[in-house]
């Protein structure tokens, strides 16, 4: 049968753009099918890059940590803060989707302006300016990502209720936010906005903050986030939301019991009541960017918060259509979504090249400060029967993280004590998303503590610290109840 095109891909974030240009390098007709103007997704448009870039503006213009270190004294004016935290991120979204241009031209990757609808399993019926056509293709890619999750109770049309998305439209800093949702979303915002001092409140119905973390970072991230000078409510539901006057006032709720903290043993409990704010953004949750595409008339599974359903290769219930990115659910990652999206295709198309996505994934987290991890915390990996050595390392005792004021860094390591590996590297701190990349090497190449201890790192680096946390298991091998505070290399 001949078809208009090898490879249809509906969707242009880092899946689509990425599964396109994979095919289209391997010699296949390809193209892209895009609702919006502009190529790049959630991730360039409304997502990974401009929340990112606004978390790096917000350092710079709040003198957050310099301000201290060098004796200054740092007023933002929120009349001027808007317009160069919103010009900065357009610049950065500007120059990101000029790249994506240029790749997929050099590529001859097709890419159309129009919205999308399945009509089998080979056909794509495209609708722009009121006039529908059909293109065909052997395989199709679904690569439409994720929408924030916006349940009926909560007043989305008041214009100062936000989500995820729309968050980023702000056009003036409130005095006050109310963040709903401790997740990795709510606590990078809550964090920014706080760092640009709106004085924020962040609900959390669990007992812990990003409990997929190592339990001790994650408690070291609850402690950073207050002394920042956030309100953090754990443990605690939100009720009703509404506008009264000039407020937004959300209901809250003790949502269960607190076990005692192993880490923290003063950790609070936030009564029932209510929490009134100028600002709310609603960041529990996202769903599957499938409402549109027809994708159940055609065969294609969908599960809970429209997510497509796929198998180990990225396949759907129908051969010829496959799915990858945030739009199939976890992990949602930019990175891992770029993978998944070169394993569909060269499955799909059989070529001997990239037949799997690693297991080992680095998870970053952008709040202030960083957060990232990769491989076993201490819980999971004890929780699997493995025998761990812990190392610790402070930033306060690395001579880098004292030159660039982070007293509260910590870098932790996990060891299997059966064979001396490293299975797992945790870190907050500055530049932690950055860091953790050593972990990720040398646990995919089998490193030991004594091949971190052999190492040669730059001085002064914070990347000293892998050493210095080696130094500080090795010492507990010799002595199993050596003291956090010894972990000092020495």
């Amino acid at each position: 049968m001949s078809y208009d095109y090898d490879l249809i891909v509906i969707g242009s974030g880092p899946a689509g753009e990425k599964g396109a240009v994979q095919a289209a390098y391997f010699g296949k007709r390809v193209a892209i099918l895009e609702r919006a103007r502009q190529p790049g997704g959630a991730a360039v448009h409304t997502g990974t890059l401009p929340s990112k870039t606004l978390r790096e503006t917000a350092i710079y213009l709040s003198g957050y940590r310099n301000a201290e270190l060098y004796g200054l004294t740092v007023t933002l004016d929120p009349t001027l803060a808007v317009p160069k935290l919103m010009s900065r991120k357009d610049a950065v979204v500007v120059t990101e989707v000029e790249r994506i241009d240029w790749n997929l031209n050099r590529h001859n990757v097709t890419y159309l302006h129009g919205t999308a609808r399945l009509v089998d399993g080979h056909t794509v019926e495209l609708c722009e300016a009121g006039e529908t056509k059909n293109l065909t293709a052997e395989f199709i890619l679904i690569a439409t990502g994720s929408v924030p999750f916006q349940p009926a109770s909560i007043p989305f049309s008041d214009p100062d209720i936000d989500d995820s998305d729309t968050i980023l439209q702000v056009d003036r800093l409130p005095k006050t936010m109310t963040v709903i949702g401790g997740g990795v979303i709510g606590c990078e915002y809550a964090s920014m906005f706080c760092a640009l001092g709106v004085k924020v409140t962040l609900i959390e119905p669990r007992d812990e903050l990003l409990s997929f973390l190592d339990a001790e970072i994650s408690e070291a991230l609850r402690v950073a986030l207050v002394n920042l000078g956030i309100d953090v409510r754990l443990n605690t539901g939100a009720g009703e939301v509404k506008r009264v006057g000039d407020q937004i006032v959300t209901q809250l709720s003790l949502a269960a019991p607190m076990p005692p903290s192993p880490l923290h043993d003063a950790k609070p409990v936030a009564a029932a009541g209510e929490v009134a704010s100028e600002k709310l953004l609603f960041a529990a949750g996202r769903s599957g960017a499938t409402a549109k595409l027809n994708l159940e008339a055609v065969g294609v599974k969908l599960l809970k918060r429209g997510y497509v359903e796929v198998d180990c290769d990225y396949r759907t219930a129908v051969p010829s259509i496959y799915a990858a990115g945030d739009v199939i659910g976890f992990p949602a990652l930019a990175s891992t979504s770029m993978e998944q999206a070169r394993v569909a295709v060269c499955h799909a198309f059989g070529f001997d090249y990239k037949r799997t996505v690693s297991q080992l994934l680095p998870y970053g987290i952008y709040t202030i400060p960083e957060v990232s991890c990769v491989g076993f915390s201490e819980e999971d990996a004890k929780a699997k029967g493995i025998d761990v050595i812990v190392g610790r390392a402070l930033y306060k005792h690395n001579a880098r993280g004292r030159i660039i004021g982070d007293n509260d860094g910590l870098m932790k390591l996990v060891f299997d004590k059966s064979n001396r590996k490293l299975i797992g590297a945790n870190c907050i701190g500055d530049r932690a998303t950055e860091l953790v990349h050593i972990g990720q090497s040398m646990i995919l190449l089998g490193g030991t503590v004594d091949t971190l201890i052999e190492m040669v790192f730059n001085y002064p680096t914070l990347s000293e610290c892998y050493k210095y946390a080696a130094y500080d298991a090795l010492g507990r091998w010799i002595k199993p109840d050596r003291n956090t505070a010894d972990a000092d290399g020495s």
